[in-house]
């Protein structure tokens, strides 16, 4: 690692970088990724990049089926889950509009969590939409809770949307998609999963269970460069009906004719989301995918959660430490008992001064904690426990 500015972020190089989401590119990726740059591979539209788009596509399609996401759902891939959120929650304000024929100035409002990502609700305020906020329980938007804070409100019918996380940044947790699926179907509501960091758990069979109800989503957000071990900047961004995105986002001028056409077989990403020049950000993916195949992807992960269980149990078994709750990915939450924040700081700084770790303390109900962020499938559980033993 380095200091400063030139800190790396990248897990890959670093299996002790556990701090925010950090990534693990494979090899394969970075260097797929550095030929999509020196080739200045772009990915706008068909008739200029129809090979890029057709394999990112691929990819696209793998993470749908793994969400349970219909046969015509398909997307595209943006810069990160900022990127995605706004997108997919532009496409959810024009369709409710269209769909309940609402003017552009008419109020309307999406419910979210107190836990959900700092882009959600700065996208809203971006568009023009009020968020409309449910209280939580333990953390996790309920389906319950969004049902009783409907019809406590003065005036629901203009709550258009719900967005829910899989996979909070901060501790995992991922919502009662079930639950809040169930109440979106019957107010008719726009159902956002933002799975920015989690949404790679839907490779590991250990935690599949817990994404029940993410098939119902209307758009998904997931963010590869996270957990998929792919390179910045790389973020998946999918809908139930891509045709609604198209009505959204489809940028009309007379320069840009010549790239719609009435041929469904041909697949503009410029047309799924806010951007219209865009790198094809997918390729390095898609090579990495074809290189190890998915069971090793599946593998990668599992590695993630198993560390994440086992750092747990050695915190319940450390007199010292203290696990906040248990993982439900592969964040770990605990506190040093006695520490105050500067303590926790200070012990952050050594560990970078000394080239050991990178382990940035974190908040949790105003408090200063410790927290792990596993990603990389080679962080050893002895890396761990050298790590901890810091806090003695």
């Amino acid at each position: 690692m380095e200091r400063a500015a030139g800190t790396h972020h990248d897990h890959g190089r670093q299996p002790r970088f556990l701090s925010f989401v950090p990534a693990a590119p494979t090899q394969a990726a970075t260097l797929f990724d550095m030929l999509v740059s020196c080739s200045s591979i772009q990915g706008v539209s068909w008739l200029l990049a129809s090979g890029p788009i057709a394999a990112e596509n691929q990819v696209l399609r793998l993470l749908a089926d793994l969400a349970g996401m219909p046969a015509e759902a398909g997307g595209c891939f943006v810069s990160g889950g900022s990127a995605g959120n706004l997108s997919a929650l532009v496409t959810a304000r024009d369709t409710a509009r269209r769909r309940r024929g609402l003017g552009p100035y008419d109020r309307v409002r999406f419910a979210v969590s107190d836990q959900a990502h700092s882009s959600i609700g700065n996208a809203l305020r971006i568009i023009g939409v009020e968020p409309f906020t449910v209280p939580t329980t333990d953390h996790r938007l309920t389906g319950p809770a969004l049902r009783a804070a409907l019809l406590a409100d003065a005036a629901p019918s203009d709550v258009i949307g719900v967005a829910a996380t899989a996979g909070t940044t901060n501790a995992g947790i991922i919502d009662d998609l079930t639950g809040i699926a169930a109440v979106a179907r019957d107010f008719g509501l726009w159902l956002h999963v933002d799975g920015a960091y989690g949404g790679a758990g839907l490779l590991a069979p250990s935690v599949r269970h817990r994404y029940r109800g993410i098939e119902h989503a209307d758009s998904l957000v997931i963010d590869p460069h996270k957990w998929l071990f792919a390179p910045f900047d790389c973020a998946a961004l999918l809908y139930r009906e891509p045709r609604l995105a198209r009505a959204a986002h489809t940028q009309d001028a007379s320069y840009l004719d010549a790239l719609h056409t009435d041929d469904d077989t041909q697949w503009n990403p410029s047309d799924y989301a806010h951007h219209l020049s865009r790198r094809a950000r997918g390729l390095p993916l898609w090579f990495s995918l074809a290189v190890h195949g998915t069971r090793a992807y599946s593998e990668a992960v599992e590695k993630a959660l198993i560390l994440a269980r086992a750092t747990a149990a050695l915190i319940r078994n450390t007199p010292y430490l203290e696990l906040i709750r248990e993982p439900e990915l592969s964040a770990v939450l605990f506190r040093r008992i006695g520490w105050s924040p500067e303590d926790y700081a200070a012990r952050s700084a050594r560990l970078l001064a000394g080239q050991t770790a990178f382990v940035a303390p974190t908040g949790w109900e105003g408090e200063t904690i410790a927290r792990f962020a596993f990603l990389h499938p080679e962080t050893s559980l002895q890396s761990v426990e050298e790590i901890m033993g810091t806090m003695a």
